[in-house]
Order: structure tokens, then C-alpha cells, then sequence
């Protein structure tokens, strides 16, 4: 089973504000009446009737809908309610795997002796959902974890659609190629050269055509297009990143002020990585300069972290060290990758490294918790008029 809530911020904040409700809301960046930066997280299905959609440039979803309703995320209120939505699946499987905030993959096989046919299980976990929460599920099942996923999608919102074992490969037939994982508007224009339209079209093709056009990358499709997909569900399934960014209004000419944009996206993404209980090892450094070029540069340090003063000084040092040529800044972000849990990671033999601020941090964590995000902060991030 693949489980994918309904445009999930978006129905969120309509829950929580009955005057959203059938109205079309967007959640993302401000668009400051067209000439916002940034770009939509997700809308309500009411706002995508006006061709919004995930990722779009928030300046043009204003253009697109100059009514609708632009609200900024929340994401303590999007995870606590991920949490609860998860813990309600473990009453129906122990095996699961969440791929991202709002979708999961649930190994029901061997629960359909204590909850009857998969079809039930189903309806019961949508039900259940709706009944403790407020919110709409789409599902898909399927004999393995593509076909569901794809599944999930095809009834949307509050959908349940099912792929009958054995008619994997007819179920499938009719569907665009864009369906297809990984296939994109380029892969899609190569293959239309080929003259397939469907998922069908590829795996009707000769295996050998698709490996010999397309290398290893063809099989994969080819395999994929007939049904096959072997994957367990992963219910040990580990984040490999995690990341925060910026986009200034306008183009910054003032390195400091990146700087001071970089301590800030240090200490929110170091409170997440607290609040997730990860650590990490590789600290990369995102720019996007004026023109949209975009460049990335990593640094790996021995210890795995998550304070705010190692991400902030090694993002700071590639930034001073990248060639800027005085050009201007149109976005920033740290992420950090190797990750590990809190506590997994290898310990020194003597540990005689200094005194850090973990306590103070867990301080500052539990009285932005306890009395707001605005109330404690960093004296480094007040302006003159605070």
C-alpha cells in the first residue's frame, strides 16, 4: 500500500482555518503582490484549477491567482501531524516506510489475517485518518511498491485505487510515460522521438532496442513499463540529506549580509537536526547568483554534528573562499549529508574535546517551544528597530 496525503500543507492550513476551506490556498514564499521570490510548496486542489503547482515561482502563482490565499509553512504543525498519521499506519503493519513528511510505503501482507482483505485495511486506515485528524488520504495497492505509488495518484484527492495481481502490465498500458519514475521532460521528448507515447509503447518494445538507445537507464524503464519491481519495503529506510535555504527579494551586492543570512540558516537547520535527532559529517554550501547560475561547494570534517557553530563557520569559510568577482547573491542554503543518529556515531577514545553548547542550545529550543519562534532570539539577528 502507498499512502500520500492530499495536498498536505495546504489541507493543513484549510483545517486549522475554516475560512480557507474551498477557497484556493498556497503555501510558500510571500509573493509580495507579484514580486515575491521563491516558489510554492504546495496548494490546496482549489488553487491548482488555475494551473498552480508545486515548485512553481511564487511570483508567478500570484499572477496566476491574485486571490488566493498565500500563507507561509508551519512545519512543526505539518510534522507533528506526519507523527500522528504514521503512528496510525503501525496499528495496521510494523512495516513501513516513510518516504518523505506526507507519503509512506505499508507492507500489509502480513496483517490481512487480522484486518481482512487488503481493500478493507485500506478503507480502514483512510477512515481512521480522516477520523483523527481531519485530513484525506489517497491510496494505491498493488503488488509491488511502483505500481502503488503510481496508484495513489490516479484518483486524487481521497482516493483508493487498485492494481489486481497478475494485470500489472495491463493496468499500467494507457498510462503516459510521464509516469514513470525518473522520466522527465527531456527523457520524455527522447522517447517520443521513438515514438512511444505510453508506458505500454515501452513494454511492448524490444528489451535490447531500449538497453542499446538508452544504456542501463532503458532496462530500468523497460523493467518498470512491464511491472517488475522487486523492492522490499524498507521499514530501515535513512535520510541522506538535510537542508534550509534562502531567497533575498532582491539581489545582494553585501557579502556580510549573506553571512548573516548563513548564521540564521545555520541555527534553524541546526534546531531541526536536534529536533530530528541527526547529525551529520559532509557541510555543502548551495549559491545562486544574479543570471540563476547555481554552484555547490562541500566540506567533510571528522566529527558528526548538528550546533550551529560548526555548520555556520564551515559554510561561512567556503563562501569566503568561493570566487564571487563581486557578483550578487539571489539565494543561499547549508545542507549536510552523511548523516547519522544522535549518539551512533563512533565516540573518540578520550574525549578531551572542549565544552560546546548543547545545553544552552536545548534552552534555547524549549523557550522558542514554550513562548514562540520570535520571542527568544540571537542578539546577532535583531535589526535597529527590535
Amino acid at each position: 500500500m502507498h499512502l500520500d496525503m492530499d495536498a498536505f500543507f495546504a489541507a493543513v492550513e484549510q483545517l486549522d482555518n475554516p475560512e480557507y476551506r474551498g477557497k484556493p490556498v498556497v503555501v510558500g514564499a510571500d509573493p509580495k503582490g507579484g514580486r515575491g521570490r521563491g516558489v510554492v510548496s504546495t496548494c490546496s486542489y482549489e488553487a491548482r484549477k488555475f494551473g498552480i503547482h508545486s515548485a512553481l515561482p511564487i511570483s508567478q502563482a500570484y499572477r496566476l491567482c491574485p486571490h488566493a490565499i498565500f500563507v507561509r509553512g508551519r512545519m512543526q504543525r505539518y510534522a507533528d501531524l506526519s507523527h500522528q498519521i504514521m503512528h496510525i499506519l503501525k496499528n495496521y503493519s510494523p512495516v513501513i516506510e516513510q518516504i518523505s513528511i506526507d507519503e509512506a510505503f505499508i507492507d500489509i501482507t502480513g496483517s490481512l489475517k487480522l484486518f481482512g482483505s487488503a481493500l478493507e485495511v485500506a478503507r480502514k486506515v483512510k477512515n481512521d485518518i480522516f477520523q483523527q485528524t481531519g485530513l484525506r488520504a489517497s491510496v494505491g495497492l498493488a503488488p509491488n511498491k511502483f505500481i502503488a505509488k503510481i496508484a495513489s495518484d490516479l484518483e486524487k484527492p481521497d482516493g483508493l485505487t487498485v492494481c489486481e495481481k497478475n494485470n500489472e502490465k495491463a493496468f499500467l498500458a494507457p498510462l503516459a510515460i510521464r509516469k514513470l519514475w525518473g522520466v522527465g521532460a527531456r527523457t520524455e521528448e527522447r522517447l517520443q522521438k521513438m515514438g512511444i507515447q505510453t508506458i505500454g509503447d515501452i513494454a511492448a518494445c524490444d528489451v535490447k532496442t531500449m538497453t542499446k538507445k538508452l544504456g542501463v537507464w532503458g532496462f530500468g524503464l523497460w523493467k518498470l513499463a512491464n511491472g517488475i519491481d522487486n523492492r522490499t519495503v524498507g521499514s530501515g529506510h535513512r535520510r541522506k540529506s538535510i537542508s534550509e535555504e534562502r531567497t533575498f527579494y532582491e539581489d545582494v551586492a553585501d557579502y556580510a549580509a549573506v553571512e548573516k543570512t548563513l548564521f540564521k540558516i545555520a541555527d534553524d537547520l541546526s534546531r531541526t537536526m536536534r529536533r530530528k535527532g541527526l547529525k551529520g559529517r559532509t557541510i555543502t554550501l548551495k549559491l545562486r547568483l544574479e543570471g540563476f547560475e547555481t554552484f555547490t561547494r562541500s566540506k567533510t570534517i571528522t566529527d558528526f554534528v548538528y550546533d550551529v557553530d560548526s555548520l555556520r563557520a564551515v559554510a561561512i569559510d567556503l563562501f569566503r573562499k568561493f570566487p564571487m568577482k563581486e557578483r550578487k547573491v539571489r539565494l543561499v542554503g547549508i545542507a549536510v549529508s552523511q548523516l547519522n543518529t544522535l549518539g551512533g556515531e563512533q565516540l573518540p577514545l578520550f574525549d578531551d574535546s572542549p565544552a560546546n553548547n548543547e545545553e544552552l542550545e536545548k534552552l534555547l529550543d524549549e523557550l522558542k517551544q514554550r513562548f514562540g519562534e520570535d520571542v527568544v532570539t540571537r542578539g546577532v539577528f535583531l535589526k535597529k528597530k527590535d
